[in-house]
């Protein structure tokens, strides 16, 4: 069930520049303003991540990504459209930069999602789009599956836990490639 006030303060503390934790299909997740280099930083340290690695983006709807689709050829778009809302990561292409290189890493090509989850979905349309979404666990642990292994891995780290239940996934989202259609990650 939703709890619109937790709800509201993640979208707070967003706006604010934090981090937060929150479940997601398989695992529970980090996320923070894509476009806040300082809050992106900070993620990327919790994680102990480096930066050229890259992230995934998820959004609640393919309109919060529509511009990034564009340039895509029909066949390609129509991969996309057919795979979400869903676990499926797509690399696309972003020729014109519109998202930040601490996004993207060291890739031309940015990885982006349609989240199927309810809470991830409403927590995508409250924000009013695309959040950084990387999963709960320092770079070489196991993710988190549940709300205490986040607390035990990132303490007083986080700006917000948002409450909530796995999607019940047994693994994160298969990662593609739109170039080639080739598979990264199962």
């Amino acid at each position: 069930m939703m709890n619109a006030w937790q709800l509201n303060r993640a979208v707070r503390v967003l706006r604010q520049g934090g981090v937060i934790a929150y479940p997601t299909e398989a695992v529970w997740g980090l996320g923070c303003d894509p476009w806040n280099e300082a809050a992106v930083m900070r993620l990327l340290r919790l994680k102990r991540r480096p930066v050229d690695k890259g992230l995934i983006l998820v959004a609640s709807s393919i309109d919060q990504v529509q511009p990034l689709l564009t340039p895509l050829t029909l066949s390609q778009r129509q991969s996309v459209m057919d795979s979400w809302p869903g676990p499926v990561t797509w690399l696309i292409p972003d020729p014109a930069d519109m998202i930040p290189d601490w996004v993207k890493g060291r890739h031309d090509s940015v990885a982006i999602r349609v989240s199927a989850h309810p809470l991830v979905k409403h927590l995508c349309d409250a924000w009013g789009g695309p959040l950084v979404s990387t999963s709960a666990n320092p770079s070489a642990a196991q993710p988190a599956k549940t709300n205490l292994k986040v607390k035990t891995y990132f303490g007083s780290g986080l700006d917000f836990i948002l409450n909530g239940e796995l999607g019940g996934r047994d693994r994160p989202s298969e990662i593609r490639s739109i170039s080639d259609f080739s598979v990264i990650r199962t």
